[in-house]
């Protein structure tokens, strides 16, 4: 059983993952970076039943506050590393979940907090909540994967002004930015990320992952080959019974029964 994480399945196909040390602002230590590589790694090898995945934090006041800087103090260069791989391989894995992750920012997002928000498909946040990038403050820099997936999402002249001055910024200003597609009421956040998470599970879930897999690399190709490795992801979809069902379900006018298939 996992000691730094909760797993639940609250609805058919939603698996909801809490980080659960909210006594140290659920900071990432050793024991979670490698029980959250593990579950990641398990829904590529095998997502069964799971269509969507929301990430939050226990607690009501703080999403992740990066790693643990306890655990870290005193570490030798050797450590450190070691430490660093799992959370670099992590990190990589959570790309490769092939069902969207949605990101429920319940409290402050800072260093690999808001990294790992970074990594998510997308994000929504609670009101006051606040994000930032804070290891040039700490005399480090960020090492999750910030200099690079934050200048794909806010640009790269806010990204320097965020990441050089380690300075926080609020959820109003992660929306306008897009880090966060919407900002809720702290008591409904949850509920409307769940909405969102069970809008996606209703449809059918080879589409789903299909249309995730062609924007994520898409975007790193120029359009053309973009274009062609849509159609190549398109293409696999056409003889399933799910494309089928689509199809029959709209003429007969009823609700699609899609199975994954």
């Amino acid at each position: 059983m996992p000691e730094t994480i909760l797993v639940e399945t609250p609805r058919p196909h939603l698996l909801v993952v809490t980080m659960n040390r909210p006594e140290v602002g659920n900071a990432r230590n050793t024991a979670m970076g490698r029980e959250l590589l593990a579950l990641w790694l398990g829904l590529i090898e095998a997502p069964g039943e799971t269509r969507c995945v929301v990430l939050t934090g226990a607690g009501d006041r703080i999403f992740c506050a990066g790693a643990d800087l306890k655990e870290r103090n005193g570490m030798s260069r050797a450590q450190w590393e070691h430490q660093h791989e799992i959370f670099e391989r992590g990190r990589d894995a959570l790309l490769e979940v092939p069902v969207p992750v949605i990101a429920a920012v319940n409290g402050h997002a800072y260093a690999g907090g808001l990294e790992s928000v970074l990594v998510c498909d997308f994000a929504y946040a609670a009101r006051g909540a606040r994000f930032a990038l804070t290891e040039v403050t700490r005399g480090i820099m960020p090492g999750g994967g910030g200099t690079q997936t934050l200048p794909r999402v806010v640009g790269e002249r806010r990204a320097k002004e965020i990441i050089l001055t380690g300075r926080p910024f609020s959820a109003e200003q992660a929306l306008a930015w897009g880090v966060v597609n919407q900002v809720c009421e702290p008591g409904a956040l949850m509920a409307e990320v769940l909405a969102t998470a069970e809008a996606i599970c209703e449809n059918a879930p080879l589409s789903v992952r299909q249309a995730k897999k062609s924007i994520r690399h898409g975007v790193q190709m120029d359009l053309r080959r973009g274009l062609a490795f849509e159609i190549e992801a398109y293409g696999r979809l056409i003889d399933t019974e799910d494309r089928l069902e689509g199809v029959a379900a709209f003429n007969e006018k009823r609700k699609p029964r899609f199975m994954g298939r």
